[in-house]
């Protein structure tokens, strides 16, 4: 993952660390970015990275591995497990894992200005283009 796609985390925000690890990964993993075999950093690594404690990075590590997502080998590190007969996926999909992460937090953040879910729709339909 060395000089490939880059994880945030927002520390301050309403979704808690491991689960932003974790769905980021899963979106990079479901959209191909992140291919079959492939090792991710280690527990420790990504958690000086992200500036996040080990125990949250494993977390995160180890709900990929109960989704099947990532197998961990001792020796081996953790990697990249697409299960046989699924299908790559296209680079044209949307990322649905990652937009549903980035609709929490928009939403979280219009909640925490004081938004009610009209003025939340409505924003969101203005910043679409669409009249509301």
């Amino acid at each position: 993952m060395s000089g490939g796609p880059v994880l945030r985390v927002d520390t301050a925000g309403p979704i808690p660390p491991y689960e932003q690890i974790r769905a980021q990964l899963a979106a990079l993993i479901a959209s191909g970015s992140l291919a079959d075999g492939e090792r991710l950093p280690t527990v420790r690594q990504l958690a000086a990275d992200l500036g996040l404690a080990t125990g949250t990075v494993a977390r995160a590590y180890r709900e990929l591995e109960a989704a099947s997502l990532v197998r961990t080998r001792r020796g081996a590190g953790t990697r990249v497990h697409r299960p046989p007969g699924t299908a790559t996926p296209t680079a044209t999909a949307p990322d649905r894992a990652r937009l549903a992460a980035l609709a929490q937090e928009f939403t979280a953040a219009a909640r925490a200005l004081g938004a009610d879910d009209t003025t939340i729709l409505s924003a969101t339909q203005s910043a679409l283009g669409r009249p509301h």
